[in-house]
């Protein structure tokens, strides 16, 4: 079976059973850092509503079901309680980094095929999870660098820039000084909410551009409210079932490196939040097998990929909200209004230019924070190995390079991804001391 199929059997011994034989729902009742109460449902509402702009946006944008994506989003982040035993407070929704590849599947080879990778997805995360196990955080730092994840995210974020900048200057097709305008004011409320929100409504900016976005549409005609009239007050999702396809998940599969890597850095984030070592307990490889069984799951129903979210880190800072049991909230409180049909009707009904707007923050600060990555860790870019890597998958994943064998395609972050990896590991390093071999995001 090998090290890695013996350390998945151990993690999953662990995750189902407590080592004094009660359940892991037992367990996380009887930790001292989860402590249900009614005071802190409001709390746990205020979770979801900071992380609901985000959640929503990636299923809009790819064509999912938005009330799938809340199901899935509360159902991974229960799942990710169970395995961590309730001791991480975080909550987990759609990734941004699988936008592009999702849009490119269901294209080329249907929703259905496209799932099966990022089902496929869920299941490396797992496999990460066992080498973490087996050869400690350590080996997967040497294996991924900042040097390969920062250029790799800027790739994510600057493929993109084209799906923003399309749907904030284009209506049916054609260029429109109306989508332009409407996409400015979004794009203008979402920045002054950024930066001059205080409490809450600064971690809200997203819901604030959509919310002005959408007003300022009406008069220009960009609205149609005939979906919302026409859908029914409780509906079950519309759930959508994997199939097999070997070229999908080879295409999808390399993507997931970077979300592996911001997972490792949100948990880092986190534990500088509430001071709890949570890379000792209950550790990365815990953490990451649940992000790797939520992104499953919601690929087994037909919804994005889950992550875990800085948004929802940055609330946890603010209120100082630490107990894991308000994520749990958050959680029921998605799985409920993913059941309201008219909330999946009035989501679709938001127009183009309004996300492109919007968009244009959000995929331009994905390219900032693989800059950020790079800064931190104080890698030299002009050191020569350093610049062979970055360049090759910066212009590799930006530029459309492409390797196609039959049906087989690698191509865009997948490729990047895999190529970092690569040249990372085949190319010789520095003198010791070299920012090249360093790894680590710096804190």
């Amino acid at each position: 079976m090998g090290r890695v199929g013996h350390a998945l059997l151990a993690m999953k011994e662990e995750v189902m059973t407590h080592p004094s034989g009660r359940a892991d729902v037992r367990a996380i009742l009887s930790n001292t850092q989860y402590q249900f109460d009614v005071r802190a449902i409001p709390i746990g509402m205020q979770m979801l509503f900071v992380a609901f702009g985000s959640l929503v946006l990636v299923p809009i944008l790819t064509g999912l079901d938005p009330n799938v994506a809340l199901l899935t989003a509360g159902a991974g982040t229960l799942l990710f309680q169970l395995v961590t035993r309730g001791k991480v407070p975080v909550f987990l929704a759609s990734s941004f980094a699988f936008i592009a590849p999702i849009q490119v599947g269901v294209q080329r080879w249907g929703l259905a095929e496209t799932l099966s990778g990022l089902v496929a997805a869920g299941l490396l995360y797992m496999v990460l999870a066992a080498l973490i196990r087996i050869r400690g955080v350590a080996a997967f730092e040497r294996l991924l660098p900042p040097i390969v994840t920062g250029p790799v995210i800027m790739v994510i974020g600057l493929s993109l820039a084209p799906v923003a900048v399309d749907m904030g200057t284009n209506v049916g097709g054609a260029y429109s000084w109306s989508a332009v305008a409407v996409a400015m004011i979004a794009l203008i409320a979402t920045a002054i909410t950024a930066l001059m929100g205080r409490g809450l409504l600064r971690l809200t900016p997203i819901l604030v551009g959509l919310a002005v976005g959408y007003l300022a549409a009406i008069p220009f005609g960009f609205l149609d409210l005939s979906p919302i009239r026409e859908a029914a007050w409780l509906a079950v999702p519309s759930f959508t079932t994997p199939t097999f396809h070997l070229p999908a998940i080879l295409f999808i599969l390399p993507v997931a490196i970077a979300p592996a890597i911001e997972h490792f850095g949100d948990v880092l984030a986190i534990r500088s939040v509430t001071g709890k070592d949570y890379l000792a307990d209950p550790g990365v490889d815990r953490t990451m097998l649940g992000d790797g069984l939520a992104t499953g799951l919601a690929g087994m129903l037909g919804g994005p990929p889950n992550t875990t979210y800085s948004e929802v880190s940055g609330a946890v800072a603010l209120t100082k909200a630490f107990n894991p049991a308000v994520m749990t909230i958050a959680a029921v409180f998605a799985i409920i209004l993913a059941f309201v049909g008219k909330l999946g009707a009035f989501l679709q009904t938001i127009p183009g230019p309004v996300m492109g707007g919007i968009l244009v923050l959000l995929f331009g600060g994905i390219v900032v924070v693989g800059m950020n990555s790079l800064v931190r860790a104080g890698t030299d870019l002009t050191e020569a190995r350093n610049l062979v890597i970055a360049s090759v998958i910066l212009v590799f994943g930006v530029g459309g390079m492409l390797f196609s064998f039959g049906e087989f395609r690698l191509e865009g972050i997948g490729l990047a991804g895999l190529v970092g990896v690569l040249l990372n590991w085949i190319l010789p390093r520095g003198e010791p001391g070299d920012s090249a071999g360093e790894s680590g995001d710096g804190t």
